[in-house]
């Protein structure tokens, strides 16, 4: 039987398990789903988001909530950069829109530190935003899991 506190793949990490940990962040993102995104991360989790500084499962949702209330039409694409022992280090980009119609792609990179159960216990993330036109986006999937036959960043000289 799983531990409900348990989230494998487990630390330390091997660069299979640590990418299967990058794929199952990006799917979760990729739901929109708050609640369920914020089970991966542990209850009492740090993180620094751009400027923003947030603790715990609580705040997390909430974070997120607004987040996606705010992107519209967002598809994320994580890819694996680094990783050791229980620290993974990500970079993505995303795709959304405001509520005016503007398309953004977001860059960033994310450090990711993991509790024996494999939870997240500290995120901290760096992003950028740039303005794109619509005929510039990369990503047109339907909204949820980025299908697997979709290029990742690299493929896509992002």
């Amino acid at each position: 039987m799983t531990n409900p506190q348990s989230r494998p793949p487990l630390p330390p990490f091997t660069r299979e398990t640590a990418a299967k940990k990058v794929r199952m962040a990006e799917d979760g993102w990729n739901s929109r789903d708050a609640e369920r995104v914020s089970l991966a991360y542990t209850v009492d989790s740090s993180w620094r988001n751009r400027a923003e500084f947030l603790t715990g499962r609580p705040a997390i949702q909430q974070f997120l909530q607004r987040k996606w209330a705010r992107e519209l039409d967002y598809r994320l694409i994580k890819e694996l950069w680094a990783f050791d022992d229980a620290r993974i280090a990500v970079r993505f980009a995303y795709e959304w829109r405001d509520d005016s119609g503007s398309w953004f792609r977001s860059y960033g990179n994310e450090n990711w530190e993991f509790n024996p159960q494999g939870l997240m216990r500290r995120r901290i993330a760096s992003i950028n935003d740039l303005p794109i036109k619509e005929g510039d986006r990369k990503y047109h999937w339907l909204l949820g899991r980025r299908p697997d036959d979709h290029p990742g960043l690299s493929d896509l000289g992002l």
